[in-house]
């Protein structure tokens, strides 16, 4: 097999198991009441909160079908994240992100200092993103983050002609969707926890820095060694993940600690819910751990968008959810200087754990 690169292997207690739990019990969630207008009525939008809210408690996790973005769509920048990642290596790299500005290519990212198998291309939502310049709370500068463009595919760059003859970036096609689907669910999540339906919409009008990523974990050698992401929770406030037919996702099931794997469901999206949520709702709902695990003998693509608010939102628990019986129990803080503060340690090896919300928990 030859050696193993030091820097993937993971800690024994973190290498997968080659006995597998298929999760059958990750709630897979029907949006047409939502989506379908002809079937619009109270109840059964009533129903899909109570849905949601129960799997956000249990899970943290859930599959939705019936969601309304376009499957011709969905194929089409599968596709061109095929047709990028064949590429060389050579070709890849003249995109390479660095740690001025974190988006485009990237082979060489870690989580919990160890690293993934994976080569990944991200693009932000919004070009340019505003950003602090340092993770140093009494550092006002900002900076801001621009997208690469590669030549090839031409769907990255150049304009395909949609449907109605008007030319559009697919990538920036498929976020809009990618968008729509976020603040619908959110609007789900909203209710579910007894507030108003758009009580979150405010932290992504202005300067949202959200991004989406291009996964590509090639075939591994040593899939019980290394993982094509460690465990780790999500910051932002949701996650939708587009994956292919290749099994590899994980979940922590919450009653018992277990890794489970996600079995795909076609044209369906995997939702979690990220840090954010968690401290929106004061614990109510948990993020939760999972990774990605990898095969000996198939490639598998994903491609997942991170819903991330503005930079200067604070974040906290709603003032709604608590009172004396449910203090609040996690101090504010600045997600701007969250996010590069975790984006800092993704590049390279650090001597510490990276920051969590567990670090602004009240005790």
């Amino acid at each position: 097999m030859g050696e193993v690169e030091p820097a993937f292997i993971q800690d024994p207690q973190q290498r997968p198991k080659l006995s597998i739990i298929q999760a059958e019990g990750i709630p897979i969630i029907d949006l047409s009441p939502i989506t379908n207008h002809t079937l619009l009525n109270p109840s059964s939008v009533e129903g899909l909160v109570k849905e949601i809210g129960s799997a956000c408690k249990e899970w943290g996790f859930f599959q939705v079908t019936n969601h309304g973005v376009p499957l011709s769509l969905r194929q089409r920048i599968e596709e061109a994240s095929r047709l990028f990642f064949a590429q060389s290596l050579e070709e890849k790299r003249k995109y390479r992100r660095d740690e001025i500005s974190p988006t485009g290519y990237y082979e060489t990212e870690h989580t919990k200092n160890v690293r993934d198998w994976k080569e990944v291309f991200d693009f932000q939502a919004k070009d340019p993103t505003f950003i602090p310049l340092t993770s140093d709370e009494h550092d006002d500068r900002l900076t801001h983050w621009t997208n690469l463009s590669p030549q090839y595919p031409p769907h990255f760059s150049c304009c395909v002609q949609n449907d109605v003859n008007k030319s559009r970036d697919i990538i920036q096609e498929y976020i809009q969707e990618m968008e729509k689907l976020c603040f619908k669910l959110l609007e789900l999540i909203a209710l579910s926890l007894g507030l108003e339906a758009k009580r979150f919409e405010e932290f992504f009008m202005k300067d949202q820095t959200s991004f989406i990523r291009l996964n590509h974990y090639p075939p591994c050698p040593y899939p019980h060694l290394a993982l094509g992401v460690g465990r780790h929770k999500d910051p932002g406030a949701l996650t939708i993940l587009a994956q292919d037919e290749v099994e590899g996702l994980e979940v922590k099931r919450k009653a018992d600690q277990e890794w489970i794997r996600v079995k795909p469901t076609p044209h369906a999206y995997i939702i979690n819910i990220g840090d954010i949520v968690q401290v929106w709702s004061n614990d109510a709902y948990e993020s939760v751990e999972h990774r990605v695990v990898v095969n000996s003998e198939k490639e598998r693509f994903s491609i997942p968008f991170f819903f991330f608010p503005a930079h200067d939102t604070e974040v906290r628990p709603v003032e709604e959810l608590i009172n004396e019986q449910n203090p609040s129990k996690f101090r504010p803080y600045k997600w701007g200087k969250f996010l590069v503060h975790r984006m800092n340690s993704n590049f390279k090896k650090q001597n510490e754990e990276n920051i969590q919300i567990y670090d602004y928990k009240i005790a």
